[in-house]
């Protein structure tokens, strides 16, 4: 290891999410599509139920970034993220980043491999992230 990052590095972080979590989420964001708030307009869905925001799923991941790997002091420049199962009320979701690219490593800019999987294994959220680390 040349500077203070290496490929391979990683963190993860996991919660359940809860009712409270998604309305909270609907609140702040004035998201308040059916499918995240109201049973029976959910139920009509494909998912035939309610599911959690795709962007809750993604802020776990924001989580990881900016509290444990790179850590405090981490800032965004590039998120892509592909939502590939839903998250529903009472999943656990672990976020997991891992650096895959050091993109400069004068200026501490990593490019990390971002995954957000639910209690059962299954990848709900996957894509990468852009940072530059403290």
């Amino acid at each position: 290891m040349v500077g203070k990052y290496k490929i391979g590095m990683a963190g993860q972080f996991s919660k359940t999410i809860s009712e409270s979590d998604v309305y909270l989420f609907a609140g702040i964001t004035g998201d308040m599509n059916p499918i995240h708030i109201d049973c029976i307009e959910a139920e009509k869905s494909i998912f035939k139920g309610r599911i959690a925001h795709g962007l809750l799923a993604v802020g776990l991941i924001s989580n990881v970034i900016a509290m444990r790997m790179p850590g405090p002091g981490t800032v965004y420049m590039e998120q892509m993220s592909r939502f590939v199962k839903p998250v529903r009320i009472g999943d656990t979701v672990t976020a997991s980043v891992e650096i895959t690219e050091i993109i400069n490593e004068d200026k501490h800019i990593l490019k990390l491999d971002t995954v957000a999987r639910n209690q059962h294994g299954e990848t709900v959220v996957s894509g990468y992230a852009v940072v530059k680390a403290p």
